[in-house]
């Protein structure tokens, strides 16, 4: 019997140990002639370990006695049908409380909306960077391309930071899905095969100009900011001391004129 081809959801359903003993089998023995894969699975399990971490200090607070099945049965013998439509209601609100509750831990609140900028990069970052195989759509030998193909989406100019003076080359880049649109996505990586990732898109205030501040997501670390509407944010898995300045240079050469 032929075996059956392995999709996006097995993947997700390896990560979170939903399958049968044979189909996880089967999917390891896939993973281990994959190596490509392979590293977007882990990624996928290292920012599920986040999100667990982010969660277990609430993970056994009671549920609210209104949210209570039970309570809920009793409650509709004496409530009208209008009624039903706000017990629905408080169940979905409970129900995204939990999305609400990660955010919360993973991303620090900030109005400004860095939060959520450092965390897309290093979302980006745990996805593409252990990539051995394609970790960018474009390389750094199509420079002119890349640049102007993100320009032309992100409907800004963009300019690709050179960090040869901070020891890093660039190897390429990719344009990148997120929850506020579309981004650009760099990466760079050194002699010892550290990688870095600097990520960027157009904030929702077009004006938008703020300082520099350090942003963590588990084992990866960076700096986020905005000049003119335009977000930016470097991410590695190196120390904030040895970042920053690495973050300083691409401010000084991405800033308009």
């Amino acid at each position: 019997m032929n075996q059956r081809p392995i999709m996006e959801d097995d993947l997700h359903a390896y990560v979170d140990q939903l399958l049968e003993p044979e189909r996880r089998a089967e999917i390891a023995s896939y993973l281990d002639d994959h190596p490509d894969i392979a590293g977007r699975v882990a990624a996928y399990s290292a920012q599920r370990e986040q999100l667990r971490g982010a969660l277990a200090s609430i993970a056994d607070e009671p549920l609210p006695t209104e949210l209570n099945l039970a309570h809920i049965i009793e409650g509709r013998k004496r409530r009208p049908r209008w009624a039903l439509g706000m017990i629905a209601a408080m169940l979905l609100l409970g129900l995204g409380g939990l999305g609400g509750w990660t955010m919360r831990s993973v991303v620090p609140e900030n109005s400004n909306g860095l939060s959520a900028l450092a965390q897309e990069a290093a979302y980006t970052y745990g996805v593409y960077a252990p990539d051995r195989v394609r970790p960018v759509e474009i390389r750094a030998s199509d420079g002119a391309e890349l640049t102007q193909w993100v320009s032309n989406r992100l409907q800004r100019p963009v300019k690709v930071p050179d960090l040869s003076v901070s020891g890093y080359r660039l190897m390429g880049g990719r344009l990148v899905a997120t929850s506020h649109g579309a981004a650009a996505m760099f990466m760079y990586d050194d002699d010892h095969g550290d990688r870095l990732v600097v990520m960027t898109r157009p904030m929702s205030d077009r004006k938008l100009d703020t300082p520099m501040v350090p942003q963590s997501a588990g084992s990866v670390a960076g700096f986020a900011w905005a000049d003119s509407g335009m977000g930016y944010t470097l991410v590695g898995q190196l120390p904030g001391d040895t970042l920053k300045p690495i973050a300083n240079e691409i401010r000084k050469q991405a800033r308009p004129i």
